[in-house]
């Protein structure tokens, strides 16, 4: 009786999905730092400073100002109620912010304030069609969640959800000129194959990403 071989793409494939699953494992969720809420400019200093820069330093952000820096951009400001410090349309807090650094791709949790692993890869380059997007240390990709926004239409969806993606990513404009960073918001995504990559579900959708890092000296 021949031997019985297993299928080629079996023996191919599992290995593969071992080392994913070991990679995976290694990237540990991060628990942030209170925000620090003394920090920073004035208000109408950091107005007068906001810009895009789309030079960076590939120097990695602190921990400090990594958590200062999501929790500007949509951390629970009111955690009587869970309210974040960008509004959202009937407060459906539909937008998630994922996190692509050198060290592999995270989910920012508000409520926790802290990072959750997703994918232990750096896909910097892959958020962006321009070449700088791969030379900063932080890119935020803007993720709206269409499952939370009930029975809207899609046009409804769609257009909500720009409109929150506007406000946090102004919010962290506005934390980067208080703090000396450079950042950029960028509509210039592949986003089919970043949600790919991303693994995302057919009901979130890609709006926007935004490069932060500290100016290129």
């Amino acid at each position: 009786m021949p031997m019985l071989r297993p299928h080629l793409p079996l023996l191919v494939v599992a290995p593969l999905m071992l080392v994913a699953m070991c990679q995976a494992a290694d990237l540990q969720p991060i628990a942030l730092p209170a925000p620090q809420m003394d920090a920073g400019k004035p208000l109408m200093n950091a107005l007068r400073l906001r810009q895009s820069s789309r030079e960076f330093s590939g120097e990695k952000l602190p921990l400090a100002v990594l958590s200062n820096l999501l929790w500007a951009a949509t951390g629970v400001n009111r955690p009587d109620s869970g309210k974040r410090t960008a509004p959202s349309a009937s407060n459906r807090q539909e937008l998630d912010v994922y996190v692509a650094t050198v060290d592999g791709l995270y989910l920012y949790e508000a409520k926790e304030h802290r990072l959750e692993p997703i994918l232990a890869e750096d896909i910097r380059t892959q958020t962006g069609t321009q070449g700088f997007v791969g030379q900063a240390p932080v890119n935020l990709v803007y993720v709206a969640d269409f499952a939370r926004m009930g029975s809207d239409s899609l046009e409804d969806k769609v257009f909500y959800s720009a409109c929150d993606t506007g406000f946090v990513s102004q919010n962290v404009y506005l934390y980067s000129a208080s703090e000396g960073l450079a950042t950029v918001v960028r509509g210039g995504v592949d986003r089919s194959a970043l949600a790919k990559v991303m693994k995302l579900r057919t009901d979130q959708r890609i709006t926007l990403a935004q490069s932060v890092g500290y100016p290129k000296k």
